[in-house]
């Protein structure tokens, strides 16, 4: 006697075009972010910044004003763990971070930025900023479709972490 089992189908879309543009947007944002890390590096060499590297600058830039651990990174989703520790521990020998060990937990450090690394996070915030104006001024992009972006990207941000808690 033959059992036959039923064959999973793949889910269909529901408009034809959905997948191509998902994979499109992907491969995009992907990109994107690699394309930044140039950006960066172009303008650390045209200011002559050898020392630390995009990755760093964009930690410097998201750390900003604030005291942080790297588990604090790493849970908001900027960093994974292995890196954070690597680029933060070269950002103190380089003098752009401070750090402190916890009161409380000895194993945790805390890190803020110093004069220093202030002033890179400065000059890392002054290239985004003429980079938005530039492409405002350009029409590259206008307030409301920089919106519209923004909204789609956290929705799919806030999928892609219900997806990750919810069905593992």
């Amino acid at each position: 006697m033959v059992i036959q089992t039923p064959v999973a189908q793949a889910p269909v879309a529901t408009h034809p075009g959905i997948m191509a543009g998902y994979l499109d947007a992907l491969s995009l944002v992907e990109r994107l972010h690699r394309l930044l890390l140039d950006v960066i590096k172009d303008e650390f060499e045209r200011l002559g910044i050898l020392e630390i590297n995009p990755v760093q600058a964009l930690l410097l830039f998201n750390i900003g004003d604030h005291e942080v651990t790297a588990g604090e990174l790493k849970s908001r989703g900027y960093y994974q763990g292995s890196n954070v520790s690597y680029n933060l521990k070269k950002l103190v020998e380089t003098g752009y971070m401070h750090h402190q060990r916890c009161e409380i937990d000895r194993r945790s450090v805390r890190v803020r930025l110093t004069a220093k690394g202030q002033k890179m996070r400065d000059a890392v915030a002054g290239l985004f900023e003429r980079h938005a104006q530039g492409m405002e001024e350009r029409g590259v992009v206008t307030f409301e479709t920089m919106d519209e972006v923004t909204r789609t990207l956290r929705r799919m941000e806030r999928y892609w972490a219900d997806q990750i808690r919810y069905i593992y």
